[in-house]
This record gives C-alpha cells, structure tokens and sequence, in this order.
C-alpha cells in the first residue's frame, strides 16, 4: 500500500531480510503478508508460504490476487520441520518472498510427541535459536 511505502521510506519491504509483522488476532498481518506474495508474483517473483497454522484460505488468498498454481505452499507438521523446509527455500537463493504463518504456531516436535501435562519450558524458545 501507499502508505506503508511512505512509512517505510523505501518504496516496500527490503529484500534479504527477516521481517516480522505482529499484532493481535484478525489484525491483518495474514492479508498482509498474502498481498506481499502477490505484489511480488505480479512482478515474476517466486515465492513460498509456510503455513504451519493449516489455515491457508485459498479463496481469500485469490481474492488477494494470489496466484496459487506458482505459490509453493508448505503445512509442516512440526516446527523443526518449517525451519528445515525454510531453511532450504532461503539456501536455494529462488525465492523472493517467504512467509511463515505463524511464528507462534511453530510447535516443537517434543511437545507434539509427549504425554498431556508434561513440562517443557523454554521449548519453542530453543527451536528459535537453532
């Protein structure tokens, strides 16, 4: 939007890096990022979406001018899984944008695999630093 491009001062998001788009539930931050993808795709970019919520809307996405048939999309089951799948799109230097949706649905496997109730702290905090 214009008006991001003004409070940025660059003309849209830098390239090479990590940006993080945070706020509150239904704030945007999904249509965002989805807009992104499809700016980029308008101009030939390739890019990816890993969806570690499982609830990428394909409709929306669309609607948003997403084109999906040139959209890699990942639902990783695990949060080292997501890492791994970014960590090779970000290596293979062909992607222009990728998204992970979301950060705080990045579930560590230890957590996924262990009996209710157990007590794991620090869990997604390690996954993080890897």
């Amino acid at each position: 939007s214009l008006g991001l491009d003004i409070a940025l001062g660059i003309g849209g998001l830098p390239k090479g890096r990590i940006i993080e788009i945070y706020g509150p539930e239904s704030s945007g931050k999904t249509t965002m990022a989805l807009q992104t993808i499809a700016e980029s795709q308008k101009s030939g970019g390739v890019c990816a979406f890993v969806d570690a919520e499982h609830a990428l809307d394909p409709v929306y996405a669309r609607k948003l001018g997403v084109d999906l048939e040139n959209l890699l999309i990942s639902q990783p089951d695990t949060g080292e899984q997501a890492l791994e799948i970014t960590d090779t799109l970000v290596r293979s230097g062909a992607i222009d944008v990728l998204v992970i949706d979301s950060v705080a649905a990045l579930t560590p496997r230890a957590e996924i695999e262990g009996e209710m109730g157990d007590s794991l702290p620090g869990l997604q905090a390690r996954l993080m630093s890897q």
